[in-house]
């Protein structure tokens, strides 16, 4: 469904003809009109014959979490502004989590705080609504400041700063009134969205239609079980684990997820067909549909999309479900840009459960070329390979001539290319020979992304952190490390190691590799760092006191300088994977949040949010998510990544079920 969005008109005090900012999980409905700088944050609903027009004061900001109700009118005058929470000035300012109800106008200057609720009909002009208050209806509020939790009855006239400061104090009935209007528009949100995606719709048509009908999701359900009774463990959503990474990694970074799915034969022709996009930025919502679409194509290939709205392409494809089953799928086969600005290439199953001939039909079937590459001992040093020419024909066919290869050049190390010939690059490199003998596609653990170029292992560092390394160095970073004892560890307190200089892989990958060896019995981390910027854009531990060098964990994700100080509480109820996921998000500069939902408002997909968690240090964060999981047992509690600059979630993990 379209939305109404417009430029601002060229005037004599702007010609910027800024448009509207909307995050891509607000719902905007096409009956309503945005023009001008109007910035709209993540799960806002503005609901049908609304008018925000930022084209005389401008720019207007909307919260996360927001709704503006039908009718709403909200205007600026040329002159006067207000502060808003980042610092800059707004025409008109609305936080998080506040109604702006029926028929209201807000004309700026203003500012309406968070968590609060104007009432219908009211209008707020040239004055400030403090966090929590609640306007009923038929209000004025004007040339005055509403102090924060304060109550304005219906049909007051607040236009004195003596008036505004005798208002009764919000109770806490007003409070949960408030609360419970946010719920009800955000469940509208998530209605609109679910009626424009048929995935999302189809399962509701059919219960209409027949109640003896099962739905896509209760099909997929018991379809995902007997896989689960058949050895296939996916957790809560019924999806392989490995495939719950991914999608979280890729929501988590503003992507995008689609489905293709072919038949045996389309798929011998790469002729895939598209299913109806998941809009839906929720996990939960997005795993319910993908169960569902699974389901529907049972007996068919099913490939994963990872799609970059803004640049408009694919980032990811990964085959996850095949006519024999669920597809194996390697923890790091399939690799996202992390960094902004980073390339990306279709990823090619690959890693454990799919050999050399398997890997081949996969290339083939995705309309790429086979090559291969070789280079003795000196030359792989340098990683100055020589091509051995493409190779044709049927995947039989292919094997014998990589195999008349791999004899001719034996001792030396041999590679797979795969290429898109249509856009004349790389997709992958998989060195499949060493001078110890043929690589073990099982240890060996998957194909290289596009623009790797890495060789076999070296020294003791596996095979991942060897491709982690050259994709930093193919996006024009530098590699740096630090260690830290177990003391040192708990407190955060890294030291630096010498800096790499080199931005040759192999000449890097050697001086990690002793760095490695160095500070055995420590932690060591990995560092990426843009020399332009001067920041680090990646940082991940590849050793520790207990542990081989590896890449094991979740996908990299761009990162602000760690500044968490505190150490991790010895004693809690959470599990160390929720404990090692808040210490990476407050190391990245993000906020922790929690919402709950008991079974009802989870299977409407209608979460409540727990008290906000201002604290910033570990321990207080640990008790803060403590308190919500103990006041919410026997509830789903989830815990959330929150970008507090880009007003969004970057994180949204269940670690509590009933």
């Amino acid at each position: 469904m379209p939305v109404r969005t417009y430029a601002a008109p060229p005037t004599p005090w702007s010609r910027e003809l800024a448009e509207p900012d909307i995050d891509p999980s607000a719902y905007v409905h096409s009956f309503s009109n945005l023009i001008g700088d109007v910035r709209v944050e993540a799960q806002v609903l503005i609901a049908p014959g609304t008018s925000i027009r930022a084209d005389e004061g401008s720019p207007f900001h909307i919260g996360e979490g927001s709704n503006v109700q039908d009718g709403v009118v909200i205007h600026g005058l040329e002159q006067g502004r207000v502060v808003g929470e980042d610092g800059k000035p707004y025409s008109v300012w609305i936080g998080k989590n506040t109604s702006i109800a029926h028929m209201s106008l807000i004309h700026g200057p203003a500012y309406v705080g968070n968590n609060c609720f104007i009432g219908f009909r009211s209008t707020v002009f040239n004055a400030r609504v403090g966090d929590g208050c609640i306007v009923m209806l038929h209000c004025l509020i004007q040339d005055v400041e509403i102090p924060p939790g304060k109550y304005v009855p219906s049909g007051s006239i607040i236009t004195t700063q003596a008036e505004a400061d005798r208002l009764p104090n919000v109770q806490d009935s007003d409070a949960k009134f408030a609360q419970h209007v946010i719920g009800i528009n955000q469940a509208l949100r998530e209605g609109y969205q679910c009626s424009e995606n048929l995935v999302c719709i189809a399962p509701i048509r059919n219960e209409l239609q027949s109640s003896t009908h099962k739905t896509a999701t209760e099909t997929a359900t018991m379809t995902y079980s007997s896989h689960r009774a058949n050895g296939w463990n996916g957790g809560g959503s019924h999806l392989k684990p490995e495939v719950v990474e991914q999608i979280r990694a890729l929501l988590a970074q503003g992507y995008r997820v689609g489905l293709e799915y072919a038949d045996a034969r389309r798929f011998r022709t790469s002729s895939w067909q598209s299913e109806s996009p998941i809009t839906s930025t929720r996990e939960a919502e997005v795993m319910q549909s993908l169960g569902a679409i699974l389901a529907e194509h049972q007996g068919e290939y099913v490939r994963l999309l990872g799609i970059d709205p803004k640049a408009k392409r694919r980032v990811l494809e990964q085959i996850i479900q095949t006519p024999d089953g669920p597809a194996q799928v390697a923890g790091g086969s399939a690799r996202i840009p992390s960094a902004p600005g980073a390339s990306a290439a279709p990823a090619i199953p690959s890693g454990e459960g799919l050999n050399l001939e398997d890997q081949i039909r996969s290339l083939l079937a995705q309309g790429y070329r086979v090559g291969l590459e070789a280079a003795d001992a000196r030359r792989y040093r340098t990683s100055s390979w020589q091509t051995l020419g493409n190779l044709s024909g049927q995947p039989r066919e292919i094997l014998a001539a990589i195999q008349a290869a791999l004899a001719e050049h034996s001792g030396k190390y041999v590679r797979l290319l795969g290429i898109d010939p249509k856009a004349k690059r790389r997709v992958l490199e998989q060195v499949i020979q060493t001078p110890q003998g043929q690589v073990s596609h099982s240890s060996a653990g998957g194909g290289k992304a596009a623009g790797a170029a890495s060789g076999g292992r070296t020294a003791g560092l596996e095979l991942g952190l060897q491709e982690e390394v050259h994709r930093l160095l193919a996006q024009g970073y530098r590699i740096g490390y630090e260690y830290a004892d177990e003391r040192r560890f708990k407190t955060s307190s890294w030291k630096s190691g010498p800096t790499i200089r080199a931005t040759r892989g192999p000449e890097v990958l050697a001086k990690l590799t002793a760095a490695l060896a160095e500070h055995s019995g420590e932690y060591v981390r990995l560092i990426g760092i843009d020399p332009k910027a001067k920041k680090r854009v990646f940082e991940k531990i590849v050793q520790t006191p207990h542990r081989s060098p590896s890449m094991a964990g979740s996908p990299s994700t761009p990162i602000a300088p760690s500044s968490t100080s505190a150490s991790t509480p010895s004693s809690t109820r959470l599990d160390a994977e929720v404990l090692t996921q808040v210490q990476q998000l407050l190391g990245q500069g993000y906020r922790i949040g929690t919402e709950h939902a008991d079974k009802r408002r989870f299977r409407t997909s209608s979460w409540q949010s727990c008290s906000p968690i201002e604290a910033t240090q570990i321990p207080q964060v640990v008790a803060a998510l403590e308190a919500c999981l103990e006041e919410h047992r026997g509830e789903y509690v989830r815990l959330l990544g929150i970008d507090p600059k880009a007003k969004r979630r970057v994180l949204e993990q269940i670690i509590q079920t009933p």
